[in-house]
């Protein structure tokens, strides 16, 4: 069986940073209508620590709000969020379809572990119709803990993976990978750090990459 190729969703293949800054303001103008909340979106700071589980981003941007608030929040920026995907707002990365099918085609296993919570990830899915590639999405919503690398634990154990390969764009993907024994690859794109990369075995500009870097080492 070929290496199970595992994508993260924000950041990899999903252009989040389309749908983001529409998303977060709405959210943010809530809180400043119910007077709970003063001055600009903190956007520029949810870019910093994009990637993480959302209960750690509402922990960072609303420190001294309560967990009631936080949940509330999130639900309101999860609509937010569906509602601009499906309005078409959001894009693929460039060639994610011709990588997906090109994988696909040669046998690869094909899978998403991801931060993002079900029905964000199945809006994402379902409106691009990359179901067709995908054999299953998880969410860390299906583990326990907010450890990546549990969730691609989950991924490996489920559907008895002897070798994979993920990809992603963050050090939680990255470490991840490396917990299970498994190939990473870095995306460097936009809400890559420079200094995570480099915790990457491989690092590619565009995902096409993959393609040539498969074609050169079977």
């Amino acid at each position: 069986m070929k290496a199970a190729m595992i994508f993260d969703m924000d950041g990899t293949l999903f252009q989040t940073d389309r749908i983001l800054e529409a998303s977060l303001h709405d959210t943010f103008q809530l809180l400043r209508d119910e007077e709970m909340w003063e001055g600009d979106t903190p956007l520029e700071k949810y870019r910093e620590i994009m990637g993480v589980p959302l209960s750690d981003v509402w922990r960072t941007l609303l420190p001294l709000h309560p967990l009631q608030t936080h949940e509330r929040v999130n639900e309101v920026f999860q609509d937010k969020l569906i509602q601009n995907i499906l309005d078409g707002m959001g894009a693929l990365y460039p060639h994610t379809e011709d990588l997906l099918a090109y994988l696909s085609e040669r046998g690869f296993p094909i899978f998403v572990a991801s931060n993002g919570y079900p029905r964000y990830l199945e809006a994402i899915v379902e409106y691009y119709g990359l179901d067709r590639w995908i054999l299953s999405c998880y969410s860390i919503e299906d583990i326990d803990s907010e450890d990546k690398g549990e969730l691609i634990r989950k991924v490996k154990v489920d559907h008895n993976l002897s070798h994979g390969i993920v990809i992603g764009d963050r050090r939680s993907d990255f470490k991840g990978a490396e917990a299970n024994e498994f190939l990473s690859i870095g995306c460097a794109f936009d809400f890559s750090q420079e200094n995570e990369l480099h915790e990457a075995d491989i690092v590619v500009g565009e995902l096409i990459e993959i393609r040539e870097y498969l074609e050169k080492v079977k």
